[in-house]
């Protein structure tokens, strides 16, 4: 896979360049973070919503990750070639346009009352935002010095938790809250009309969400966003052929890590709700259990700021394998307990999630040097593990929800290990070799 940034070139490139140029566009960048996190969450969401309206199964509500995420996978390739010939700038803007259209098919759906014009519109919107994804990630990461690409990648991925923290409110507000299986207590038998009107509540909601994309997309089209340089980037194409992907383990290991995490995150966040909704755990209303889901992304955006501050001195594998064990040991807990402990521990497990998938992509594709450009283009494309949370709607369905996050606990065992040996790096290339 070719993406359009360089490897150790650019990375040197971005070391030359004055730190303010890079600074307006990662203040930029961060804007468009924020709303590709908002509107992955507002997934969260529909998973709920779109279970009541349309009185499905975990494992049937849950094709609304599955079909989301298999945009990742599919999509990946035709993101980095389009990236390729656009170049970065036009990359973002039509990543953004592509947003907005996408948004915009959400009103057609709802007025269809069809679940499966949702899932169509779902997988547009994650195909745009993997042509975001394939550009903006390896940007932040190669635009300064190697050691603090994972500092810098946290603290942008902070500005996504933003966006993650803010749609459940959103969410919450304009789409549950003013439905009647969102506001009532336990399961409703809706009649025709209501579920019609249920179903419509997504159309205002994703309607405000393509305005705004729509103008994000003009402000980047009218902001100055800084080239990496077509020279250093047709050097490390030229050189690339010299080396190979499989030599470095922290790669060959670190896509199955960012699969594995995908799952957790996805998971856990798209079943929330219904787990807060639970008698024996806090018997919310899904209005009501939407605002617990604002603090589980909370927690991501939090850490994810404190990661970007500790990491100037800790080094990343080791923060990384200290909030695996925090995740392991809470999630552990909500399998095994009820009540307020369970409905806390799980909501705390977003605080541990919060640098597991910056520093993954940083300690993944450290000292690829020329190759930087193909890992960083598996490694988005292992974002697709999302899809497999599907997995867990299937297990809730036959052993209950509760016990259905064994799949998340079982995953978090593999990030640890990516942690403490997966992560090594074997033969370093360049000016990206870094101390393990």
């Amino acid at each position: 896979m070719s993406i359009t940034i360089g490897g150790d070139s650019a990375a040197a490139h971005g070391r030359s360049a004055t730190p303010r140029g890079y600074t307006a566009a990662l203040a930029v960048l961060a804007t468009v973070f924020f709303m590709w996190g908002f509107a992955t969450v507002l997934n969260d969401i529909l998973v709920p919503h779109l279970k009541s309206a349309f009185r499905l199964d975990y494992a049937q509500s849950l094709l609304i990750q599955f079909v989301f995420y298999l945009g990742y996978l599919i999509m990946a390739l035709p993101a980095a070639k389009v990236l390729e010939r656009t170049g970065y700038k036009l990359a973002v803007v039509l990543g953004l346009l592509g947003m907005s259209a996408s948004a915009a098919v959400f009103i057609p759906a709802a007025m269809l009352e069809s679940y499966g014009a949702f899932l169509l519109a779902l997988f547009m919107l994650a195909s745009a935002i993997t042509l975001l994804q394939v550009a903006a990630n390896p940007y932040v990461a190669v635009i300064g010095a190697p050691e603090t690409a994972s500092s810098r990648l946290n603290l942008v991925q902070a500005f996504n938790s933003a966006g993650t923290t803010l749609a459940p409110l959103f969410g919450g507000l304009l789409i549950i809250g003013r439905s009647v299986t969102g506001t009532e207590h336990g399961s409703v038998v809706l009649s025709a009309q209501q579920r019609a009107a249920d179903v419509a509540t997504v159309e205002l909601p994703y309607a405000l969400v393509a305005l705004v994309l729509l103008a994000l997309a003009l402000l980047v089209w009218r902001v100055r966003l800084p080239d990496l340089g077509t020279e250093a980037r047709r050097a490390a194409r030229a050189e690339r052929s010299r080396h190979s992907l499989w030599r470095h383990r922290n790669l060959v290991f670190g896509v199955p890590a960012i699969v594995f995490y995908m799952i957790c995150e996805i998971g856990i966040g798209s079943t929330l709700v219904s787990f807060l909704s639970m008698p024996r755990i806090g018997a919310l209303s899904h209005e009501r259990a939407a605002e617990y889901l604002m603090l589980y992304w909370g927690g991501a955006m939090t850490g994810r700021f404190i990661g970007a501050w500790l990491m100037r001195w800790i080094a990343p594998q080791r923060m990384l394998a200290a909030v695996s064990i925090g995740a392991l040991v809470l999630a552990g807990t909500a399998i095994s307990s009820s009540g307020p402990l369970a409905m806390w521990s799980l909501i705390a497990v977003g605080l541990c999630n919060s640098v597991m998938f910056p520093t993954l992509f940083t300690l993944g594709i450290r000292g690829l040097g020329p190759l930087t450009e193909e890992g960083s283009g598996l490694l988005i494309m292992a974002i697709a593990g999302g899809a497999l949370a599907e997995l867990q709607g299937v297990l809730a369905d036959r052993i209950g929800l509760q016990l259905s996050y064994v799949l998340p606990w079982a995953c978090y065992v593999y990030v640890l290990f990516y942690a403490l040996w997966g992560s090594r790096t074997t033969g370093a290339l360049a000016d990206e070799r870094l101390i393990s």
